[in-house]
């Protein structure tokens, strides 16, 4: 399926970054292609993952782990527009999701494998949409947005942190 990069009107400009992220070929292959990273965070020593680059950061597995819950939000919002259900949706607050979360004290590739299926359930329900379903919109966090810019903003929220773990806790991706 072609997605059409969304228009700056579908989507609060807080999501632009993460769009930017996204090649010009679409969401679909970055949301596939990311599974391989996925994986290989799995094979991280719990020393790793506890690993922080500075004093209030958060730790390699609270990092995975809120690109999890955010995946998690993200989709449920895409399927929210999808439906055309009219209720706007809440914000997150995610220093206080992830300060809530169990994170920090669950196996890494535990939370990997998490991550991994949370992206398999993403990557299903994008396949399933229909094109005209795009346009769709919705209220999420108090600001209007398109099932085409959550298409969009799945993959470069993840691509986001992938490249955090990357440049500020040296992790390489093959």
């Amino acid at each position: 399926m072609i997605f059409d990069r969304p228009q700056p009107s579908e989507f609060n400009e807080f999501y632009a970054g993460y769009i930017a992220k996204v090649p010009a070929s679409g969401p679909l292959g970055l949301l596939r292609a990311q599974m391989a990273a996925f994986e290989q965070l799995r094979h991280l020593s719990d020393e790793q993952a506890r690993y922080r680059y500075a004093e209030g950061k958060w730790s390699i597995k609270e990092l995975v782990g809120h690109m999890a819950d955010t995946e998690r939000l993200f989709s449920y919002r895409l399927l929210h527009v999808l439906r055309s259900d009219p209720a706007p949706l809440a914000g997150m607050d995610e220093k206080a999701w992830t300060a809530a979360a169990p994170h920090a004290n669950r196996r890494v590739d535990d939370i990997a494998d998490e991550m991994s299926a949370v992206r398999r359930a993403t990557i299903a329900l994008v396949e399933s949409t229909e094109p005209a379903a795009l346009a769709r919109s919705g209220v999420a966090n108090n600001f209007p947005i398109t099932a085409r810019a959550l298409c969009w903003i799945l993959p470069g929220h993840a691509q986001h942190h992938l490249d955090v773990l990357r440049d500020r806790y040296n992790i390489t991706f093959a």
